[in-house]
């Protein structure tokens, strides 16, 4: 597996595993992604915080990364962190734990940008995914409402958030 930044050829690829991601997510009944705003992912991808994970010349998942997120991580986003968001798996790379090999990668890009935490989030109360983020290492640190919404995609609104996150120094232990 190869992971490497995303680049403007693989925007429909990417649009198209968040589609595939929203459509397992309502099978489930879980809260649900919107659908997200093409200019932002062209912008995350000009500013190389769009990622891909490639196995055998197809994209496996993409997520993207931030180093900062006030609205989700409130007074907490004063640590050095990277953020992840929006991970969606190819369907026919699930099973492969794609989760732990981004968590390998995301402990190298926090030491090479000096940050001491990788941190997720997911919306709601999704116990079998508060769980699985639980077994590739992240310390699931409790359910909570956010103070404001304004600014965030419309599936935060009204909705309790999941923070999840893993101190660089626990990795290296």
């Amino acid at each position: 597996m190869t992971i490497t930044n995303s680049t403007i050829d693989d925007i429909d690829e990417i649009f198209r595993l968040y589609k595939i991601a929203t459509d397992y997510m309502q099978g489930r009944s879980t809260v649900c992604w919107p659908q997200f705003e093409r200019s932002i992912v062209e912008k995350e991808i000009a500013a190389n915080h769009q990622w891909k994970m490639i196995d055998n010349n197809k994209v496996a998942c993409v997520w993207a990364t931030t180093f900062t997120d006030p609205l989700i991580w409130e007074e907490r986003n004063d640590d050095p962190a990277v953020y992840i968001h929006r991970i969606a798996t190819n369907p026919d790379c699930r099973g492969k734990n794609l989760v732990l090999q981004i968590v390998e990668w995301a402990k190298e890009y926090a030491i090479a940008n000096n940050k001491k935490y990788i941190r997720l989030d997911t919306v709601g109360d999704n116990k079998g995914l508060i769980k699985h983020y639980q077994h590739c290492g992240f310390n699931f640190l409790g359910l909570f409402k956010l103070q404001s919404t304004a600014g965030l995609p419309t599936h935060y609104h009204n909705a309790s958030v999941s923070l999840f996150e893993i101190a660089i120094n626990q990795i290296n232990k």
